[in-house]
């Protein structure tokens, strides 16, 4: 796969408290993906940037809120999420990232 989509492929980690009890309990770790990013691409972005085994990618669309501003209403933005499990042995380091 050409490096300069991968490098795109993977937006930033979920740091809310629903992810981090899924860190702790089933040892996955969530990001904010492309909405065109294929779980194939996603495990390659993974292992290429954080230099780990990847097992398993799991993928969830999620449809923006519809809010109100005033009178108006609008909706947020539609966002793809990946839940990736690693292999036994491996763990994420965020300061060493490419």
């Amino acid at each position: 796969m050409n490096v300069e989509r991968l490098m795109q492929v993977v937006l930033a980690p979920v740091i809310t408290e629903k992810a981090t009890n899924i860190a702790e309990q089933n040892q996955q770790i969530a990001f904010r993906v492309a909405l065109d990013a294929t779980k194939p691409e996603i495990k390659a972005a993974i292992e290429h940037l954080f230099k780990v085994e990847v097992e398993s990618v799991q993928v969830l669309n999620q449809k923006g809120k519809a809010k109100r501003f005033g009178r108006f209403t609008g909706r947020r933005r539609n966002e793809r999420k990946a839940y990736v499990t690693l292999k036994d042995g491996q763990e994420f380091d965020f300061s060493e990232v490419n």
